[in-house]
């Protein structure tokens, strides 16, 4: 239990610290969104790494089965998204803002180069936590740093492919909860999460969010840079347009006309006689 012990401290410590971040950047520097980004996938990244970690190791050093990985999952991702209310840390988001045409294309730019660095961040300061080997499980993943499990666990085309239906799944839900209360989308939301982490452990893991991914995996051996992000960036992307694509009808950004949906109103209404066609 003192493996768990730690890594909940670790936990509450990256979730405080971001928390803390965000409202003090928001407080003095509202416009600074991208930065803000930048803490969201700090976040998202640092406390993702241990769950690896658990997943990995925890079994062997610790005790900690499956449950335990996947229950600290979706906490995590609970807890986030309650404390980064209005920010994603994923450039997928990012982008379908943009084909939206929510947000221009210098601040979408900004956004992914900080939710880049936000991951990188998030990388640096599990490994520094990691060389602390204050348990046995964090002990074995220092060692295996250097040599750690890639997610990517499927061929190239199949791993494009089930990161690619994953996220249409993943972003279809999302945009069709957007509008819905926090109580009901948020869990939903991280259930979904949890299960393509099960579903896909085979596979690709359905991480879903190109700078999450990048600080997961990119740096484990078994594939190049490229396969890596033809898997976890353009899959993630082609499946987020496409759900977009699917819920609108068009891509506002690239072309404005509805080629799935009629306009047509649903009911029609009544004609009205006017006064010549009363009295013939």
């Amino acid at each position: 239990m003192s493996g768990l012990n730690t890594s909940l401290a670790y936990f509450f410590t990256v979730i405080s610290v971001s928390a803390i971040g965000r409202v003090l950047l928001w407080r003095w520097k509202p416009r600074w969104g991208s930065l803000t980004e930048l803490i969201a996938a700090f976040a998202l990244a640092g406390c993702r790494l241990e769950v690896e970690t658990i997943a990995e190791v925890g079994m062997w050093a610790g005790m900690l089965g499956p449950d335990v990985t996947y229950t600290m999952l979706f906490i995590s991702i609970t807890i986030h998204a309650i404390i980064m209310q209005g920010v994603s840390g994923n450039p997928a988001v990012t982008v379908m803002g943009l084909l939206e045409k929510d947000i221009g294309m210098v601040n979408a730019g900004l956004s992914v180069l900080s939710q880049f660095l936000g991951g990188f961040l998030g990388l640096l300061v599990a490994g520094k936590y990691w060389e602390m080997e204050l348990t046995d499980m964090h002990m074995i993943k220092n060692l295996m740093m250097s040599e750690c499990s890639t997610t990517l666990r499927a061929p190239l085309l199949q791993g494009t492919i089930a990161e690619a239906i994953s996220a249409m799944t993943f972003y279809l839900v999302y945009l069709v909860l957007k509008n819905r209360t926090q109580l009901l989308r948020i869990p939903i939301l991280a259930l979904l999460l949890t299960f393509f982490a099960y579903a896909g452990n085979s596979y690709t893991s359905g991480i879903v969010n190109p700078s999450l991914a990048f600080a997961l995996t990119f740096n484990c051996p078994g594939h190049t840079f490229l396969e890596y992000a033809l898997v976890y960036w353009l899959g993630p992307l082609v499946g987020m347009t496409l759900a977009l694509f699917l819920y609108l009808g068009n891509i506002p950004l690239l072309f404005n006309k509805n080629l799935l949906y009629s306009k047509k109103a649903r009911f029609r209404v009544p004609k009205v006689k006017n006064s010549e066609e009363k009295t013939s």
